[in-house]
C-alpha cells in the first residue's frame, strides 16, 4: 500500500476510534456520585479503582502494545483492540459487584491500549509526507475531543440516565466502528525486524504500573509512606531491570538508546507537561463548576467546551508550521501555563464569560503544540515502528495526565476546602508548565545530526537540527 493512500474516510474512522478510547478515560469521573450511592454498594477504594483501573492498564500496555500492531498488524491490532474494549464495557454494564465492574473497566482498558498507538501508526503509514503533519493535527485533535466528549457524556448519563448506560452504549458503539475498520482500513506492512520480546514487554508493562500506582496513590497515602516509597522503588528496579535487559538482547522491545537523543527527550517531556497541565484542569474545572458555580452535571459537561474550540481551530494552523517546531511546540505549551494562572483567579464570584476566556487560551495552547509533539515522537523512530514511536508518546501523556491529577490533588489536601485550594493548585502547576516549558524549548535548540528514516520506497526526513 503506497504511503500517500490515505482516504478521508480511513482518517475519520482512525480519529473516531481514538476519540471513543480516549473518551473513557474521562467519563467515569462525572458518575463517581451515582457509582457511590448504587446498589453495588462500593467503597471509595473500590470507587477509586473504577476510575483508575482504565488508565493504569491502558497506560501500562501502550508501548507493548505499539510493538505489537508493528510486527503483527496494525489493523489487526485494532480491532483486536475494539473488541477487548467492547467486551470490557459490556463486563462493566453488566456487573454485580464492584470487583467484576474494576474487571470490566482494565479489560477496556487493555483494548484502548491497542486502539490508540494503531490509529496513528496506520495513518504514519498512509499519509505521504506532504499530508502527515494535517493527520496528526486530526488525531491529535480527536485525542483531545476524546476528553471534552466524555466529561459532556458523564455529565448527562449522571444527570438523566444510569451509570450503566454509560458502558452499555459503548459496546454497540465499538461494534460500528469494528465494521467501518473493516471497510475502511486496508491492511499496511509488517515490520519483519521486529521481534516479540516477552520479558522485555513484562518487566517494562511491571514498571509502568508500578510507577502509576504510585502516581495515582500518592495523595491518598503520602507521598512520603512507605507504601508508596516502596511502590516507586519498585518501579525504578523494574525499569532498570528493564534497560539493562534491552542492552544485552539482540531483540529488545525497543533500544533504549533511542533517549540519548535531545530532541526525542524534549519532545516526551513536552507530551506530558501538555496533558499536565491539561488534566489538572478537568480535575478542578467539575468540582468548580458544580460545587462552586452550583452548575448540574449536564450543564458542568457543556460547560467545558470551549476548550473545544481551540482545539479544533488552530492544530489546521499549526499544520502550516510544521517545520518549525520549536515556536510552535514552545508557544502553545506557554499558552497552556499562561491559561491556568489566569484560570487560578476564578472563585464564586467570577462570571462564566471570563472563566471561558482562560479555557480558550489553553485549548489554542494545546491545539498548537500537541500536533507537531505528536509527529516528534512518531519520526524519532524508524517508520517500521511507528507504533511502538506512538506507544511511547501516548504513555508520556498519560503519565503526564496522572501526575497533573495528582498534584493538584495533593495541593486541594493541604487547604481547608476546595474554594480555597483551587487558586493556588492551579498556579502551582502553570509554574511547573512554563518551567517545563522552558525545558523543552532549550531540548529542541540543540543541534543534532539529521536522521533519515527508511522504509521500503518511503524516506522520511527528520530535521532534529531545526528550529
Amino acid at each position: 500500500m503506497p504511503p500517500h493512500a490515505l482516504k478521508r474516510s480511513t482518517l475519520l474512522v482512525m480519529c473516531a476510534c481514538v476519540l471513543v478510547a480516549q473518551s473513557m478515560v474521562a467519563a467515569i469521573n462525572l458518575l463517581i456520585p451515582q457509582l457511590s450511592s448504587s446498589s453495588l454498594h462500593p467503597s471509595h477504594t473500590e470507587v477509586l479503582w473504577t476510575v483508575d483501573a482504565y488508565v493504569i492498564v491502558f497506560a501500562s500496555l501502550l508501548i507493548p502494545a505499539g510493538a505489537f500492531g508493528d510486527r503483527y498488524g496494525r489493523k489487526g491490532a485494532l480491532l483486536t483492540g475494539l473488541a477487548l474494549f467492547a467486551a470490557g464495557a459490556a463486563t462493566s454494564a453488566l456487573a454485580p459487584d464492584p470487583a467484576v465492574l474494576v474487571a470490566g473497566r482494565g479489560l477496556s482498558g487493555a483494548g484502548a491500549a491497542l486502539i490508540t498507538p494503531s490509529t496513528l501508526s496506520i495513518l504514519m503509514r498512509l499519509a505521504g509526507l506532504e499530508r502527515r503533519a494535517q493527520a496528526m493535527a486530526s488525531w491529535t485533535l480527536s485525542l483531545g475531543l476524546g476528553g471534552m466528549l466524555g466529561n459532556l457524556g458523564g455529565g448527562l448519563v449522571g444527570q438523566f440516565l444510569s451509570w450503566r448506560a454509560l458502558f452499555g452504549v459503548m459496546v454497540p458503539l465499538a461494534a460500528l466502528l469494528a465494521l467501518a475498520v473493516a471497510l475502511t482500513t486496508p491492511r499496511t506492512e509488517r515490520a519483519p525486524g521486529n521481534h516479540p520480546d516477552p520479558l522485555g514487554t513484562l518487566l517494562l508493562t511491571a514498571a509502568l504500573v508500578a510507577l502509576l500506582f504510585g502516581i495515582i496513590e500518592g495523595p491518598a497515602y503520602g507521598w512520603g509512606s512507605p507504601r508508596i516509597l516502596g511502590v516507586f522503588a519498585a518501579g525504578a528496579a523494574l525499569l532498570t531491570a528493564f534497560t539493562l535487559h534491552a542492552l544485552r538482547s539482540r531483540t529488545p522491545l525497543f533500544d533504549p538508546r533511542v533517549f540519548k537523543s535531545a530532541r526525542l527527550r524534549a519532545t516526551s517531556l513536552g507530551m506530558a507537561t501538555g496533558f499536565f497541565g491539561l488534566f489538572s484542569l478537568f480535575y478542578v474545572n467539575s468540582q468548580y463548576l458544580q460545587d462552586v458555580k452550583g452548575y448540574g452535571p449536564a450543564t458542568t459537561g457543556v460547560a467545558i467546551t470551549p476548550l473545544i474550540v481551540g482545539m479544533a481551530l488552530v492544530p489546521r494552523l499549526a499544520a502550516r508550521w510544521a517545520s518549525r517546531p520549536r515556536p510552535v511546540i514552545g508557544g502553545g505549551l506557554a499558552l497552556i501555563g499562561l491559561g491556568l494562572l489566569g484560570a487560578s483567579t476564578a472563585d464564586a464570584g467570577t462570571s462564566y464569560p471570563a472563566y471561558a476566556c482562560w479555557l480558550l487560551v489553553i485549548s489554542a495552547g494545546t491545539g498548537l503544540s500537541m500536533p507537531a509533539l505528536t509527529l516528534g515522537v512518531v519520526t524519532a523512530l524508524p517508520a517500521g515502528q511507528a507504533g511502538l514511536g506512538s506507544g511511547l508518546g501516548t504513555s508520556a501523556r498519560e503519565v503526564g495526565a496522572a501526575l497533573g491529577i495528582a498534584v493538584t490533588g495533593t495541593v486541594l489536601a493541604a487547604h481547608p476546602d476546595f474554594a480555597h485550594g483551587i487558586g493556588p493548585a492551579l498556579r502551582t502547576v502553570a509554574v511547573l508548565v512554563l518551567a517545563a516549558t522552558a525545558v523543552v524549548v532549550a531540548g529542541y535548540g540543540k543541534r543534532a545530526k539529521t536522521r533519515t528514516i527508511a522504509s521500503g520506497e518511503e524516506r522520511a526526513l527528520s530535521r532534529s537540527g531545526r528550529s
